[in-house]
């Protein structure tokens, strides 16, 4: 794997080359909480202006937590980048990232997966390492069949069977992009991988059988409003509660998430609020969203929250959903 490795790494702005010293352990850590149910391609352009904003993890420290949340707008699970800000404050707090798996693990945010991570990428300390890329590897190179999620103390001990002493940052790093690039969920390139000879699953003839995930439960069905008001080139805008779903954030004011259709209740104010014939939809991790439109000229309705100049409203980090919203609010009106 790490000869591998060596001739095919992918060149990413958090890594060092292959058999070279250390990343800064900032770099790491921030790919790492990016990266958390995204794509690498879409956390890539990101990362760099995370790093141009903050180029340290003091300056992330230091930042006020609108801006952050508002920077982070589109990579979902807004409690990561909450978690992200706490960290930061407790790495400066302590002077520095701590160099091993146990220490990374006291921090807010940093899980079991998280920790190992940085610990072997940036620290060189020998860590089993078990993203979704490596679970894949490792259930078709040993054929363990018992499902996923349950599968993981499996996975993660067949993976300690066969991580090196030395270079463990860069073996858990080829075993990521040998899952991203070869052993791939749908039609795995078994010819080209270099653990081919080994692979149970491919010796087998039935790679794409492991890992072997239970049927998915349907998502339950939601149903909201979302209230635009404008005045003067001007869209009212609230700061959603700090805990909770999308918890911190600038959006559009909205009214209870339910299982029918709220209608026009817990407007921002009282007034003939119009409802749209366009309605948007929004998948989360454990719901569907179905969301109404109200829209209304504010004519001096005094409402809780901000007025924001509609030309600056790219530039406010609204998340997903309420950018879709807005995207079909302004093109209907």
């Amino acid at each position: 794997m790490l000869s591998w490795y060596d001739a095919h790494a992918r060149a990413l702005p958090w890594r060092a080359a292959p058999g070279s010293n250390a990343p800064d352990p900032y770099r790491v850590w921030l790919s790492e909480i990016m990266l958390q149910q995204t794509t690498v391609a879409a956390v890539t352009p990101r990362f760099a202006a995370f790093v141009t904003r903050w180029p340290s993890v003091e300056a992330l420290a230091a930042a006020p937590e609108a801006d952050l949340m508002a920077a982070w707008a589109g990579l979902g699970y807004y409690a990561r980048a909450r978690n992200l800000h706490a960290c930061a404050r407790a790495v400066v707090e302590r002077g520095g990232f701590p160099a091993t798996e146990a220490g990374l693990r006291e921090l807010p945010g940093i899980g079991a997966y998280t920790a190992a991570a940085i610990a072997a990428i940036a620290f060189g300390e020998r860590a089993v390492v078990v993203d979704a890329n490596v679970a894949r590897v490792v259930a078709r190179l040993f054929v363990i069949a018992q499902p996923l999620p349950a599968a993981m103390p499996a996975l993660r001990d067949a993976t300690d069977t066969i991580t090196p002493d030395a270079r463990a940052g860069d073996f858990a790093q080829a075993m990521m992009d040998l899952g991203s690039s070869i052993c791939t969920p749908r039609s795995p390139h078994c010819l080209g991988c270099p653990l081919s000879a080994d692979c149970v699953a491919y010796r087998a003839g039935n790679p794409e059988g492991f890992p072997v995930k239970p049927a998915k439960a349907a998502k339950p069905q939601r149903y909201g409003t979302i209230f635009w008001a404008e005045e003067a080139g001007k869209v009212l805008l609230v700061t959603r509660p700090p805990r909770g779903l999308l918890g911190g954030m600038r959006a559009l004011p909205t009214g209870p998430w339910a299982d029918t259709p709220p209608g026009l209740a817990d407007p921002p104010f009282d007034a003939d609020w119009r409802m749209l014939r366009d309605t948007v939809a929004h998948v989360f991790t454990h719901f569907r969203l179905e969301l109404a439109l109200a829209v209304v000229r504010a004519d001096g309705h005094v409402a809780v929250g901000a007025w924001w100049p509609l030309t600056e409203l790219d530039s406010v980090g609204l998340p997903t959903v309420f950018a879709k919203a807005a995207a079909a609010i302004r093109r209907a009106t």
